[in-house]
């Protein structure tokens, strides 16, 4: 019997114990997601695929060339062995691009300016970020587009900065309230790396820009050598305009960079049916020509210089013209493109998450669900333009890049597949509730267990009962996105010392509080 004079002791390990347990934070090589998990899984394209789209580019490089390169690419590349025509396109004998593919840098990593954000660029190691530079805001207050403007993109940055699943952040948008091109690069540079210390990624408008911007990444690194040890911007650089054209100014900047110590990305972004093939397959063969005449240029000018393979074509909607990101062709592509990263063994990125809806809505979900899925399954090294990315480009949603951190962590879930093991398929489990237990496993040791590792959970996702859902007083998805990112920014603060900050703003007019 039980002295009821006496102070009954709870167990410890009780239902509110496990609770809290199972609500923890977990060690970040616990969670079911996380950046870098390998995907691969899905390949459009077969080994006589592969090889077949190889050598059509080098075809392409050999036969065709690249046009208007400025006079030191003619230098960096002719002196590298590549041949100047009478027609003055720049032609790629075979064996110079596999001289310099050996050359290339391979497991390169793109740092955070904290290193816990490293993005180690090996083997089918998926990242999922932003990138994009909209023209134009998705105000969903007023339900209409308005000019981006710094305050906008600091705001993204800080976003980006407290999703677990947006790894990186590349510029999302113009800041259109700067007139001066100048001034609008170097607010660029700061107010991605005031929002945020993941990975940043930026363009300069002119190659000029690329001197006074180094001396503010400079400051911003402790000086050049901290900088130059852990450079944690890259240079997305449109080196091409395709088809088979260099961009001179582009690739001035580029060579800029590639002298400043900084990452680029050689990016090549022809449109099927309009800037690039119709045939699918042939889109891809161009890109990859065009991004390997950008091997060569790297690396004949600094061998080993890291660098992302940035085959990165779109496709039109052949009926209008216009630019289609969210299609199924467009994954197609994206997939497609990351195969060829794996044959080459080389850091590569695409795009995926662009929708062509204009607001965050059922179109949205869906198309930026399926191309991420396919770029993730596929092994894409970098997945830019991931997430808030509206209008075929032209629009960024705040509210969607908080939503599309859910949807990028049941793509993840979906990447990192089935962990079968000798513990996952042994039925001891089942004997126990079969044979013993109470017939069903709510409440088991193995499903309490696995609750956080094996499963995801979205932030904002509603899986409620009709019943819950009418209860609870119909809880919608968008006003729920709206009030995170309120929330975000309400918290989030300058990624900088107040004393540096105000250094910076005094010797540089930043448009952004």
């Amino acid at each position: 019997m039980l002295d009821d004079d006496k102070p009954r002791q709870r167990r410890s390990g009780g239902r509110a114990a496990r609770v809290a347990l199972r609500n923890a934070p977990l060690a970040k090589d616990m969670r079911p997601v996380r950046p870098g998990l390998p995907g691969g899984q899905y390949k459009p394209l077969s080994d006589a695929d592969v090889q077949r789209i190889h050598h059509a580019a080098l075809d392409a490089l050999e036969q065709i060339g690249l046009s208007q390169a400025p006079p030191s690419g003619v230098k960096i590349l002719t002196d590298a062995g590549a041949i100047q025509g009478d027609d003055g396109r720049i032609r790629f004998p075979r064996a110079l691009v596999e001289d310099m593919l050996a050359k290339a840098a391979r497991n390169i990593t793109l740092h955070g300016r904290d290193p816990q954000y490293d993005l180690h660029l090996t083997g089918s190691n998926v990242h999922f970020g932003t990138a994009g530079a909209a023209v134009h805001i998705v105000d969903l207050a007023t339900g209409t587009y308005r000019d981006s403007t710094a305050q906008d993109l600091h705001d993204a940055a800080k976003i980006t900065h407290a999703l677990d699943n947006i790894h990186f952040f590349q510029r999302a948008m113009v800041c259109r309230d700067i007139p001066d091109n100048l001034e609008m690069d170097l607010n660029t540079i700061y107010a991605c790396t005031a929002g945020t210390t993941k990975h940043i990624g930026t363009s300069f408008s002119e190659p000029a820009h690329v001197e006074p911007a180094m001396e503010l990444i400079h400051k911003i690194a402790g000086g050049e050598e901290a900088w130059r040890a852990r450079p944690f911007i890259s240079n997305s650089n449109c080196f091409v305009v395709p088809p088979m054209k260099f961009a001179e100014e582009s690739c001035t900047a580029m060579e800029a960079c590639i002298r400043a110590g900084m990452p680029v990305l050689l990016l090549s972004a022809g449109q099927a049916g309009a800037t690039a093939p119709a045939p699918i397959a042939l889109t891809i063969v161009q890109a990859v020509a065009e991004c390997l005449a950008g091997v060569v240029y790297v690396n004949a000018m600094a061998p080993g210089h890291p660098a992302v393979f940035g085959t990165w074509p779109f496709v039109s909607d052949l009926r209008t013209g216009a630019m289609s990101g969210g299609s199924a062709e467009q994954a197609l592509l994206s997939a497609g493109c990351a195969q060829m990263h794996r044959f080459y063994d080389l850091p590569g990125g695409a795009a995926g998450g662009i929708s062509d809806s204009k607001m965050p809505d059922m179109q949205a979900g869906w198309e930026q669900g399926m191309t991420n899925t396919l770029a993730g399954l596929s092994g894409l090294n970098m997945v830019y333009e991931a997430a808030g990315m509206h209008a075929s480009l032209l629009g960024f949603c705040l509210e969607s890049l908080v939503l599309g951190d859910d949807i990028i962590g049941q793509v993840l879930r979906t990447v990192r597949g089935i962990d079968v093991t000798e513990d996952s398929t042994s039925i001891e489990a089942m004997k126990a509730v079969c044979l013993d237990g109470p017939g069903h496993y709510l409440g088991s040791e193995q499903t309490l267990a696995l609750m956080q590792t094996e499963y995801i959970y979205p932030t904002l996702g509603n899986r409620m009962s009709p019943k819950e859902w009418n209860e609870a007083d119909r809880p919608d998805l968008i006003e729920a996105a709206i009030a995170r990112k309120n929330k975000i920014l309400a918290e989030a603060q300058i990624n900088f010392d107040p004393a540096f900050d105000q250094a910076i703003r005094k010797d540089y007019n930043i448009y952004f509080k």
